[in-house]
C-alpha cells in the first residue's frame, strides 16, 4: 500500500499514523492493534505489558543523562469511534482507514479519520523508536474503550506503573491544556405507582413542551437552557392549585447525560375545567417564551385533546409524589468553580423520566470536580427520595480530576509553551469526564497530569481531519517538555 503521508514531517510520527491507520480498531475490536502494539515494543527490545482488558504499556528507560530523571506516562486510547457517510462502503472490521491530503489537513474518505486518538499513538510510538530524542524514563500507556466509557481506564492495575507524571494526548485544539474534569455518579428516583381505573365522565388531554436546544449536560449545563422535565413539574404543580385533574402518565427525555428538551404528561380532566387548562398553558407558554428568551427562544407548551380512551391513571398520592419528584429533584448548576473562572464546577441533570409498568422512574446525572461536593448532590438527591417514600438507586460512579494549584508540570508546560511561542498557554478545565479522573484514582492521589495537543476538527464525524502543522509545532513542544524533565 502506497505510503500517503510519507512526505509529510515529522516524518516518524506521519509513518507510524499511516500504520495505525490500516489497523480497524473501533471501540471494542482493539485485539490487533492492541497486539500491534506489543510486536512493535518486541521488536524494539522494549519492556511490554498486555493486561487482560488489552491495555498495553510499553517501557523505555531515560536516554544518556537522563537515567535517574523522574518517569513520564505518556498516555492516550487505541480506539476510535466508527462513523460514515451513507454512501460510502466501509467495513470498520476489516477496512484500512483511506487516508487523503487537503492543504494542511489529513482527512480520510468518507470515514472518520482516527486522530482521536491515533495521534497519541504515532507520537508514543515515535518517541519509543527514537535513537536521537532526549527523555526521562517513558512508560507509555495506551488504553481500549476509551470512547464507549473508559472501559479500559477502569481494568488497569495501576501497579504496573511507577511515573507520577502524566501527559495525556487527547485535547483537540493547540495552545490549550486540560487540567482538571469533573467525575459524576448517575442516580433513578422510583415512585411506586398505584393505578386507579380512569373516570369515564372526563376528558383526556396531553400538555407537551417542544423547541427547547437541549445539549451536553456535561458540556452545556451553563447555557441556561430550559430542562422539559423541570418545567413540566412547574406547569402541574401550578395547576394542583386551580384545576381538578388526574395524572395518567409522563413522560420526558431520552438520556440521561442530555439536557431534556420534550415531556408530555397525560390528564384527565372535566369538561367545564377544559378552557381553564388552556387559558393556564397559554399563560405559562408566554411565560416560558420570556424565562427562556434568549437561551431557548423557540420554547412552546400547548394542549392536545386525546381521542383514544386512557383506561387507568394514577391515585392521588401517586400524583401528588410524582409531581413533588418532578419539583424537587436538584437540577442545573450548584456550584461555579473559584479557582478557574466561567468553569462548572458540580450540576446535576434530571435527564429522563419514564412511566413504567408499576413506577415512574426519575434519571439524573450528577457532575462535579470536587468529590465532596458531588457526594453533597447525591445526599440532597437521597433526602428528597427518603421524605417522598421514593426509591433511589445510584450507579455509576466515576471519578473527578480536581484542579490542582501546585501542579509542576501545568508550570513547566506553561513556561516551555511561552519560551517557543511567545504567548502564554490557554489553561481550561471541562465539566465532564475524561481518562485522567480515573488515573487519579488508580495511581495514586500525587500523580500530576495534564492534557494536550494539535488540532484536531470535527471528531466522531466522516468529516474529522487534523492539522499537519499543528502535529509538527505539538510534536517539537512535547519533545522540548521532555528534554526539561531531568
Amino acid at each position: 500500500m502506497a505510503e500517503v503521508l510519507r512526505n509529510l514531517e515529522p516524518q516518524s510520527v506521519f509513518h507510524y499514523f499511516e500504520e495505525i491507520s490500516r489497523i480497524p480498531r473501533g471501540s471494542g475490536n482493539e485485539k490487533a492493534i492492541s497486539d500491534y502494539l506489543v510486536d512493535f515494543a518486541k521488536k524494539h527490545n522494549l519492556e511490554v505489558i498486555q493486561d487482560k482488558a488489552l491495555n498495553v504499556i510499553i517501557k523505555k528507560p531515560g536516554t544518556p543523562g537522563y537515567e535517574n530523571a523522574p518517569t513520564v506516562i505518556i498516555q492516550g486510547h487505541m480506539d476510535m469511534v466508527c462513523e460514515k457517510n451513507k454512501d460510502k462502503r466501509h467495513d470498520f472490521e476489516k477496512d484500512p482507514i483511506e487516508l487523503r491530503i487537503v492543504d494542511d489537513y489529513i482527512y480520510a474518505n468518507g470515514t472518520t479519520l482516527g486522530a482521536d486518538n491515533g495521534i497519541a499513538m504515532a507520537y508514543a510510538l515515535a518517541i519509543l523508536a527514537s535513537n536521537d530524542i532526549p527523555h526521562p524514563p517513558i512508560e507509555v500507556l495506551l488504553t481500549v474503550e476509551e470512547e464507549t466509557g473508559m472501559g479500559g481506564a477502569m481494568a488497569l492495575d495501576g501497579k504496573n506503573l511507577s511515573g507520577k507524571m502524566l501527559i495525556n494526548i487527547d485535547s483537540e485544539e493547540e495552545g490549550k491544556l486540560l487540567v482538571s474534569c469533573a467525575g459524576g455518579v448517575r442516580t433513578t428516583h422510583k415512585v411506586k405507582a398505584t393505578y386507579v381505573s380512569a373516570d369515564k365522565n372526563k376528558v383526556a388531554y396531553t400538555i407537551s413542551i417542544r423547541g427547547l436546544k437541549g445539549g451536553h449536560s456535561g458540556m452545556e449545563i451553563d447555557k441556561g437552557r430550559g430542562n422539559a422535565n423541570k418545567i413540566m413539574g412547574r406547569i402541574l404543580d401550578d395547576l394542583l392549585n386551580t384545576i381538578n385533574f388526574d395524572l395518567a402518565e409522563i413522560n420526558g427525555g431520552s438520556k440521561m447525560n442530555a439536557i431534556p428538551r420534550e415531556c408530555d404528561a397525560t390528564i384527565l380532566l372535566n369538561e367545564s375545567d377544559v378552557q381553564k387548562l388552556q387559558d393556564k398553558i397559554e399563560d405559562w407558554d408566554k411565560t416560558l417564551k420570556n424565562e427562556l428568551r434568549s437561551s431557548d427562544a423557540n420554547v412552546h407548551v400547548f394542549v392536545t385533546k386525546l381521542e383514544n380512551a386512557v383506561e387507568r391513571c394514577f391515585d392521588e398520592e401517586t400524583k401528588k409524589k410524582v409531581i413533588a419528584s418532578l419539583v424537587l429533584i436538584p437540577n442545573g448548576i450548584q456550584t461555579m468553580s473559584m479557582a478557574i473562572e466561567g468553569l462548572v464546577e458540580s450540576s446535576t441533570n434530571l435527564g429522563v423520566v419514564e412511566t413504567r409498568e408499576d413506577e415512574v422512574i426519575f434519571q439524573s446525572a450528577v457532575r462535579s470536580s470536587v468529590r465532596s461536593l458531588k457526594y453533597n448532590i447525591l445526599n440532597q438527591a437521597k433526602k428528597v427520595a427518603e421524605v417522598l417514600g421514593a426509591e433511589l438507586v445510584a450507579d455509576s460512579d466515576y471519578p473527578e480530576w480536581q484542579y490542582d494549584p501546585d501542579s509542576k508540570l501545568r508550570q513547566l508546560f506553561m513556561d516551555v509553551y511561552k519560551r517557543m511561542f511567545g504567548k502564554d498557554a490557554e489553561i481550561v478545565a471541562i465539566h465532564a469526564g475524561v481518562e485522567c479522573g480515573l488515573f487519579k484514582e488508580k495511581l495514586g492521589e500525587d500523580v500530576d497530569m495534564i492534557s494536550f495537543g494539535p488540532n484536531l476538527y470535527d471528531v466522531h464525524t466522516p468529516d474529522e481531519h487534523i492539522s499537519i502543522s499543528s502535529v509538527k509545532r505539538m510534536w517539537d513542544y512535547l519533545l522540548a517538555v521532555l528534554k526539561e524533565i531531568k
